[in-house]
């Protein structure tokens, strides 16, 4: 850093904070990271690694609300609202629930899916010339398999609706084809769509590559620094304070996760981000393992097997920043994988974890200017596609900062929609 010189600094050190740090030092600023934690330990160690373009369409959409209502009163359901005194959940639900059609599905998912098909894109070129190093990369796709014959066929419809709005399409893999190609699955499945686009990672391998990424470009990580406050002058930010003291700053990006909504009040805006609590289980690679990436539609669980692992991941729990590891939620996990696979559990069990996804209420992530600030800036929101979504957004951020032409139209996820 010049003398003189103020950094940029990153307000949280998950997989979309790396992906900003990373613009923005290769565009030649000077960048400091700061984490509450440990670099890359939150939701951006856990997840089940797809980088998935496939993930177009949005949670809320027509009936979602309906299908969410029924978790209050179910014991077993993947999707599991836990009813509580909470004003700002319930306003988040509200807001959500608003969402709830075709127009507004078909607007998030243009969102959507501008972002995910540049960042793919950006992954595979990062991998392709070694920068990324190796994260068990593989691009084969994503099967979404399913147990009910009628929900599989009801796939049809969405398929088309996926041709004609996003030019993007699935193929039907009927249960003799889905069982050729996948032998580790059992004929509780009776047929899948596969999306040929999709890659999958180990993300703990890539929040290594991205450290060792930063640090060759002088990027400073500050690890258990936790972000108190920032010190401004009418519209500019100059400084922010931290348990590690005070940090001078030309510009400030949150990149913050579930927590963002816990700094509102700090950054003056409103923030609709509610924590969804995902789990999941890593264990040795079984016998008889899974080559493809798939995800379970009827159970909605996920399955990503890697060279060195196998994990299952999913759930949706909506229980605030409660950290407890709830026993009957993986065991949702596992039952669903005992249903599906010849050679479901391979003990010991390496990891069982649980993290917060940062779930925005209209499904589309929050990149750009904190309106009330010139140089402050928001990078949160990305719901189950912070780390499908990571590189775009980091590529917007830095072309928005540093006055480059945006290689994506950044109005869909501008702040002050809300």
């Amino acid at each position: 850093m010049r003398s003189g010189q103020k950094p940029i600094v990153v307000v949280g050190g998950g997989v979309v904070g790396s992906a900003c740090a990373y613009y923005l030092a290769s565009a030649g600023s000077p960048v400091v990271v700061i984490d509450q934690g440990t670099f890359g330990s939150a939701c951006s160690h856990g997840n089940c690694g797809y980088v998935s373009p496939s993930h177009i369409l949005p949670l809320c959409s027509p009936g979602a609300v309906a299908s969410s209502l029924k978790t209050l009163f179910s014991k077993n359901s993947p999707f599991k609202i836990r009813a509580r005194i909470d004003t700002k959940m319930w306003w988040w639900f509200l807001k959500f629930a608003m969402r709830c059609n075709q127009a507004n599905m078909i607007q998030a998912g243009h969102a959507r899916h501008a972002m995910l098909s540049s960042s793919r894109k950006l992954y595979q070129s990062m991998i392709d010339d070694g920068r990324l190093g190796d994260c068990e990369w593989e691009s084969i796709g994503l099967m979404f398999v399913h147990s009910d014959r009628k929900h599989f066929e009801s796939f049809e419809a969405t398929n088309q609706l996926l041709i004609d709005e996003f030019g993007e399409s699935f193929e039907r893999l009927d249960q003799a084809e889905l069982l050729r190609r996948e032998p580790a699955l059992t004929d509780f499945a009776c047929g899948a769509w596969m999306y040929d686009g999709d890659a999958h990672l180990r993300p703990h391998l890539l929040m290594k590559s991205w450290r060792s990424l930063l640090e060759a470009k002088q990027v400073e990580i500050r690890e258990n620094c936790e972000f108190y406050d920032l010190e401004s002058s009418g519209s500019n930010t100059y400084a922010i304070q931290t348990s590690q003291g005070r940090i001078e700053a030309d510009q400030v990006i949150f990149a913050t996760g579930a927590w963002s909504r816990m700094i509102q009040q700090k950054l003056k805006a409103r923030i609709p981000v509610e924590p969804g609590k995902g789990y999941s289980i890593t264990m040795q690679r079984p016998e008889i393992c899974p080559k493809y990436p798939m995800l379970f539609e009827d159970h909605r669980v996920g399955i990503t097997p890697t060279a060195t692992a196998l994990r299952i991941g999913s759930t949706m729990e909506f229980a605030g920043f409660d950290a407890s590891l709830r026993e009957d939620r993986l065991q949702l996990l596992t039952d669903a994988a005992k249903l599906y696979l010849h050679d479901p559990i391979r003990n010991p069990v390496v990891e069982r974890w649980t993290g917060w996804r940062p779930m925005s209420c209209d499904e589309i992530p929050m990149v750009g200017r904190v309106p009330r600030y010139g140089n402050v800036w928001l990078a949160a929101g990305h719901g189950m596609l912070g780390l499908s979504m990571a590189t775009a957004t980091g590529k917007l951020i830095s072309e928005m900062i540093t006055g480059q032409t945006p290689h994506i139209d950044p109005h869909p996820y501008r702040l002050n929609r809300f």
